[in-house]
């Protein structure tokens, strides 16, 4: 839907007849859907009408649409998919000997060694998972997750919500997270760095109407608190862990390098189990799964 050559032709026949598009070998993938929201709706209608599965596969950029865009929630006929970064086992940094699976499911002692250093390990927390940064020429990862970060603040941001925010307590909030990494900051903690030693107040409210757009756009991802006692109030009451995505937006917001990133090992161990709860959560999902942080107060 955002092919130069084509979009203008395809925006117009999917206003005037969204059936059009779905005409043809199936499953039939539609880049960039959320450019005509009506496709969602159509692509649900023609999904009742054939009455089978796998006709169609949506995929979209990072901001997403808005709800009073489409009718209908997709219920019942279409399954969402998070797509996320490159795990080390996807970009061939990790040799796979210990599986999650084998953790349930073998009784075997599970173990291996791993044959990346401790510069390796910096270089992919600074590179991040990105498939275009994965396969690229070494040399401009930095200037990669550098560059995305400025797309979330100055272009992302803005197209999410037609509510204009400021680029520079975006930042702010970003570098907060990025400073508070695998921490359990409190919301508090965040408003503060976010007013720095300006006399201008944040409110609560405002602070939340950024993290949701951070949210939304797939930036930010908190690590919940779990306790094995069904009725516990500790995931309500814990602050959970702070999270980007990927770590390398961390180190993007924090100006952070392979060679500023191994002068302080401080900050290496923060990024590092952010670097292991991107590959986790991404495991675990695959499996049915999900990842909490595990807060005992005994």
């Amino acid at each position: 839907m955002q092919d130069p050559d084509s979009r203008a032709a395809n925006l117009q026949a999917a206003h005037i007849k969204p059936s059009l598009l779905l005409e043809g070998t199936t499953p039939r993938l539609i880049d960039e859907w959320q450019v005509a929201p009506i496709l969602w709706d159509a692509v649900r209608h023609e999904v009742d009408r054939r009455g089978e599965t796998g006709q169609f596969i949506l995929t979209g950029s990072a901001t997403p649409v808005q709800g009073d865009q489409i009718l209908h929630t997709g219920t019942g006929r279409i399954s969402r998919l998070r797509m996320r970064p490159m795990t080390l086992y996807e970009s061939n940094e990790s040799n796979g000997t210990v599986r999650i699976s084998d953790l349930f499911n073998s009784e075997r002692d599970i173990s291996a060694r791993s044959s990346l250093g401790i510069e390796a390990i910096a270089e992919v927390i600074i590179r991040g998972g990105w498939p275009a940064s994965v396969v690229a020429k070494s040399g401009s990862d930095e200037k990669r997750a550098r560059d995305y970060v400025d797309s979330i603040v100055q272009f992302d941001v803005m197209q999410t919500e037609a509510i204009t925010r400021n680029p520079d307590r975006m930042f702010a909030l970003l570098r907060s997270y990025a400073r508070n990494l695998s921490t359990e900051a409190s919301l508090a903690t965040v408003l503060k760095d976010m007013e720095g030693g300006e006399k201008e107040r944040i409110s609560r409210p405002t602070l939340q109407s950024y993290l949701n757009v951070l949210q939304r756009l797939f930036v930010i991802e908190d690590l919940e608190a779990w306790n094995p006692s069904i009725r516990s109030a500790t995931p309500l009451r814990v602050t959970p862990k702070r999270h980007f995505v990927d770590p390398s937006i961390a180190t993007a917001a924090l100006g952070l390098n392979q060679r500023r990133l191994l002068s302080d090992f401080n900050t290496f161990g923060y990024l590092f189990e952010s670097l292991c709860v991107r590959d986790l959560r991404i495991y675990a999902e695959a499996l049915g799964g999900k990842v909490y942080h595990y807060r005992d107060k005994s």
